[in-house]
C-alpha cells in the first residue's frame, strides 16, 4: 500500500526548550508541514508513502527533501525552482504561558506551483490513498488548482481521498476566500477531517450534532463516506486531554479520552491522528479500531520533538490497549 501527500514543507525554528523569542540567541531547526507529516508517520508505521511539492533550488531545498528520504519518503515526484523556503517560528509554552507561531512564508517555492508541474495519473498510478489539507489552496491560485487536478485524478483512478479541511483563515491573500475554492475540492473526498463550525463556515452544512452535520455533509458530497473530528480540552500548555470519532453514516465511533502530561511537543499531532486513522481505514476491518488507533497515535505523539510522529504501530497498539504505564522495555 502506498499513500500519496502533497503540501508544502518548512523550515521550523525554535528556541531551546521551553525558552522564549527574546531570551535566546539560539534556534534549533526541524523541517515539517503537515500533510509530510502524515506521510513520515504512515513510513514509520511500515507502509509506502511519497511526497509531492516544490523546493527552492538550493541547500535548503535540497536538505528538507533529504529529510523526508531520511524516514524512507519516496521523493522522486519533488519539484525543485525558484522561491524560497517557507519558514516558521515556534516558541513552545508551559503551564499557563500558551505556545505561539509566527509564519514567513510569502513567496515560497511551493506556493508557486501549477497543475502542469504534476502528472497526477503518473504519481497516483497503483496508489491507495490520496491526503490533502485545506492549507494548500489557501497558499494560492497554482496551488489551489494543482490539488484540485490531483483529486480528479484520484477519483478517475478510484483512489479514496482524505482531507483535513482546517485553512487557516490569515492565509488566504489571492484574492479568493475558501467558500470559494473548498466545495469543489471536497467533492472528491471519501473521508473529511472537520468540525460543526467548520461545515457550517465553508459549505453552509449546519447540524445540532456532529452526527447531524456529518450526514448533512456526505448529503451536500455524495462520495464522502466517512467524517471525523478529535476533541481537545487543554488544561494548560502541559496538559491536554485528547479523543477522537468518527462516524460511517449510521454509527460515531468514539476513542476513549487521553490525559497527556506532560506534553513534549504540541506540533503535528492532528497529523499523526489522520494517519493513524489511515492506516487503520487500510489496514483493520473494523471501524472502532481504526478511530482508537488515530487517537492513539496522535496521543503518543505529544511525546515526540519535532513535528512528526515517529512512533510505531506496537507502541501504538500498546496504548490503544489500555497500557499508559511507560514502562521500561529491555
Amino acid at each position: 500500500m502506498k499513500i500519496i501527500t502533497f503540501g508544502e514543507v518548512m523550515l521550523r525554528l525554535s528556541p531551546p526548550g521551553v525558552e522564549r523569542f527574546a531570551q535566546t540567541d539560539t534556534l534549533t531547526m526541524h523541517f515539517g508541514g503537515t500533510e509530510a507529516n502524515v506521510a513520515v508517520s504512515l513510513t514509520q508505521l511500515g507502509l509506502q508513502a511519497a511526497h509531492v511539492t516544490r523546493f527552492p533550488d538550493h541547500a535548503l531545498g535540497r536538505a528538507a527533501a533529504g529529510y523526508l528520504r531520511r524516514y524512507n519518503v519516496d521523493t522522486q515526484h519533488i519539484r525543485f525552482g525558484d522561491g524560497r523556503l517557507g519558514l516558521y517560528f515556534l516558541e513552545t509554552g508551559a503551564g499557563s504561558r500558551a505556545s505561539q507561531i509566527i509564519y514567513d512564508r510569502v513567496n515560497s517555492a511551493f506556493s508557486r506551483i501549477q497543475p502542469d508541474d504534476i502528472n497526477w495519473e503518473t504519481v497516483l498510478q497503483g496508489a491507495s490513498w490520496f491526503h490533502w489539507t485545506g492549507i494548500t489552496p489557501a497558499l494560492s491560485q497554482g496551488a489551489a488548482d494543482c490539488l484540485l487536478a490531483g483529486i480528479q485524478a484520484a477519483n478517475q483512478l478510484g483512489v479514496p481521498v482524505s482531507g483535513d479541511i482546517v485553512y487557516r483563515s490569515n492565509l488566504w491573500q489571492y484574492g479568493r476566500p475558501p467558500q470559494e475554492i473548498m466545495p469543489a475540492l471536497t467533492e472528491g473526498c471519501t473521508l473529511v477531517l472537520g468540525s460543526k463550525a467548520l461545515f457550517s463556515e465553508l459549505y453552509g452544512v449546519v447540524g445540532s450534532t456532529f452526527q447531524e452535520s456529518g450526514r448533512a455533509l456526505m448529503e451536500r458530497f455524495p462520495k464522502v463516506k466517512y467524517v471525523t473530528d478529535t476533541k481537545r480540552n487543554s488544561i494548560s500548555a502541559s496538559h491536554n486531554q485528547l479523543s477522537a470519532k468518527l462516524f460511517d453514516g449510521t454509527t460515531v465511533h468514539k476513542s476513549r479520552v487521553y490525559d497527556i502530561q506532560p506534553i513534549v511537543d504540541r506540533i503535528g499531532t492532528g497529523d499523526a491522528y489522520i494517519a493513524g486513522l489511515i492506516y487503520g481505514l487500510l489496514t483493520f476491518d473494523n471501524l472502532q479500531q481504526a478511530v482508537d488507533f488515530g487517537a492513539a497515535a496522535s496521543a503518543l505523539k505529544h511525546t515526540i520533538p519535532g513535528d512528526v510522529n515517529l512512533a510505531t504501530v506496537a507502541e501504538v497498539q500498546t496504548l490503544a490497549s489500555g497500557d499508559s504505564s511507560g514502562k521500561l522495555k529491555r
